[in-house]
Parts: C-alpha cells; structure tokens; sequence
C-alpha cells in the first residue's frame, strides 16, 4: 500500500493532479502485509486513509482503458506481488505504457511495477527496457521474503532478459534508476525516492504546474 500512497502524496504536495487507476477497476487488492502495523503501513498510508477524498477515489478506481494515461505528463505504477499476474500480459496497460513512453511522458515503477513494463515496445518495437538502466524487485529479495517458488517468473531475470542494465543495492535498501523517461524504484522501502525522482523530473519541464 505505501508503494501507491508514499509517492501520491509526493505528487499532492508538490501540486499535481493525480488519477488513480486499475485494471479491474473498483478497490485494487492490497497486500494485507502492507497494511499491518507501523512498519508494513507507514505514515503516508495513515495519512491517505485519513483522507476521505483519497479512500474513496481509491475503493472505485475506474477501470484502466488504452487512453487512460493521454494527457498526463507521468505514469506510475506501483507495485506488489500481485502485478506478476496482473500487469504482465495485459493489453490495456501495455498500451497506456506504450503510449505514454513514445510521447515522452514519464513512465515510472516501483518494486514489483515494472512487470507492467515488460511487454512494453518503443517506436522501433523493440522493448522499453533494451539498453537502459533499471531496476525491481532483485532476486535476491526474493530469496529473502521466501517467495521465490511462488512466482510465476523472476522480475529481475525478466529485465535482463529484455536487455535492461539492471542495477540494485543491498537487499530491501532505497535505490531508484532515471534513464531518460524511464524511472524505477528497486522495492518498496524505494516508494519515497522514487516519488521525489518523478517530481523532479515532472518539475524540470517546460510548462511544468507542480
């Protein structure tokens, strides 16, 4: 959960306008972990259900279409175990990242979030990924959380696989990559770095209103 909120109030704070978003619409499934006393949950994740506006926005996202990120200047997507399953694979999201990478918006993800990445293709149709720095969920951590077995792949073979230079810190340390407009977060303790990355970015363009 604080891989979604600790970045959402980054882009509030800094005056942004957020959409959220999913793919089956309505409450997106939560990782009941992440939800469990101060340190799965987090101060941001008090604060956003402390926020009606935000809870409610939250519990009835729309359900992600191919033009859902048009005329944003970011997408994001945030992570766990469950976007393995649910981001790769899916047209719709494919597209959006498609769409938004290729005018040049920025396309950012943490932990678990780049799977949502994976299938994505430049102009020339060859992967987003190929020859840029990135990073995710190693496999490393992994191996530490014990759910290795339970995957349907490795994220992080997956990345390679595709050609990204996959770069990671120590396990479960705050690390982010920026290539060009391409932003990545390593795992969730990466949430806050990343938020501030993309408000950088967003910030160092023209016209920019954060």
């Amino acid at each position: 959960m604080s891989e979604l909120t600790t970045p959402y109030w980054a882009f509030v704070d800094a005056g942004f306008e957020v959409q959220l978003a999913s793919i089956a619409g309505g409450r997106p499934p939560v990782d009941p972990r992440s939800m469990a006393g101060p340190r799965g949950r987090g101060p941001s994740v008090d604060r956003f259900e402390a926020a009606p506006g935000a809870m409610a926005r939250f519990n009835d996202t729309p359900v992600l279409q191919p033009e859902s990120g048009d005329g944003f200047d970011a997408v994001f997507l945030a992570g766990g175990h469950g976007t393995m399953w649910d981001f790769r694979g899916n047209a719709t999201l494919r597209t959006v990242v498609e769409r938004a990478f290729r005018r040049g918006a920025v396309v950012a993800a943490v932990c678990h979030g780049p799977a949502g990445l994976l299938d994505a293709t430049d102009e020339r149709g060859q992967p987003i990924l190929r020859g840029r720095r990135a990073t995710g969920f190693t496999n490393a951590e992994e191996d530490a959380v014990e759910l290795t077995a339970a995957m349907p792949y490795l994220l992080e073979d997956e990345m390679r696989r595709l050609g990204a230079r996959f770069e990671a810190a120590a396990n479960f340390a705050p690390f982010t990559v920026q290539d060009g407009n391409l932003i990545t977060g390593q795992n969730p303790a990466s949430a806050a770095p990343i938020g501030d990355l993309i408000v950088a970015a967003l910030r160092s363009r023209p016209g920019a209103s954060g």
